[in-house]
């Protein structure tokens, strides 16, 4: 799976992890590191399976664990319909 953001979405690192402009309502979110990295993961094209990877092999935390909330931030970045269709 590979993620997109829409058009007009841009990231920026911050010091505490992502932040999300949307251009187009001027509203931003921000990220926490965990978040962000499965957000830079995802966007540079690496399978939910890799990401899972990374995110284990960098926390010392269960791949189920990854799982749910790789699930919880792609439902929320839908949500904010920051994500192409």
């Amino acid at each position: 799976m590979t993620m997109t953001l829409r058009p007009g979405v841009v990231t920026a690192d911050t010091e505490y992890g992502m932040a999300l402009l949307d251009q187009n309502s001027g509203e931003y979110f921000t990220l926490n590191p965990t978040a962000a990295l499965i957000v830079r993961t995802l966007l540079d094209g690496t399978s939910r399976q890799q990401a899972v990877t990374a995110l284990t092999d960098r926390y010392d935390v269960p791949a189920e664990q990854v799982e749910e909330d790789i699930t919880r931030i792609l439902e929320e970045l839908r949500a904010a319909r920051l994500l192409a269709a």
